[in-house]
């Protein structure tokens, strides 16, 4: 593996993780999702980074293999009788956070997830999103928009903010 290619998992993974979780995906689709983008990306890296913007190239890869996989009925996997074992700190506060800004964007339109997803989640340029999506910049900025718009409307993210300190 080549040390940039390494260097460029490690520092977008969380991200990229993050992204895929906030376009529905449970945790371990989104891990799966991430590793199989990064895996088609690794095989023509030098073409990634040649590419005039390499993290829209990379979400592009992503937002491609999530939508095949979402046309298979069945990934191939298989539960196991006991789950892995997994420590994680106590994360309440921002468990609600996540929890209601999932599901906020879970009531919005695929097209509008993804805006805000890349635009906000992955901090992503109107340019880059629109290169992501394959749609002119001003069809990013209205979408934009719009969800925004829906997403203040929203009870419960309404409710969430009354509560913060």
């Amino acid at each position: 593996m080549s040390d940039d290619f390494a260097t460029y998992i490690s520092a977008r993974w969380p991200a990229l993780v993050r992204s895929a979780l906030l376009l529905g995906c449970s945790r371990e689709e989104a891990e799966d999702v991430v590793q199989t983008a990064l895996i088609r990306c690794y095989r023509s890296w030098d073409k990634v980074t040649r590419a005039s913007d390499t993290d829209a190239y990379v979400y592009r890869t992503l937002i491609n293999v999530l939508t095949k996989s979402r046309k298979r009925r069945w990934w191939g996997e298989e539960p196991t009788a006991e789950p892995a074992d997994v420590e994680r700190p106590d994360t309440t506060e921002s468990l609600a956070v996540r929890h209601t800004v999932a599901a906020t964007l879970s009531r919005m339109s695929p097209e509008h997830r993804a805006v805000l997803v890349l635009r906000f989640f992955a901090d992503l340029s109107e340019r880059q999103v629109a290169e992501v999506l394959g749609v002119p910049p001003g069809t990013v900025k209205s979408r934009t928009a719009r969800a925004l718009a829906t997403a203040s409307r929203d009870a419960d993210l309404a409710q969430l903010y009354e509560e913060m300190p």
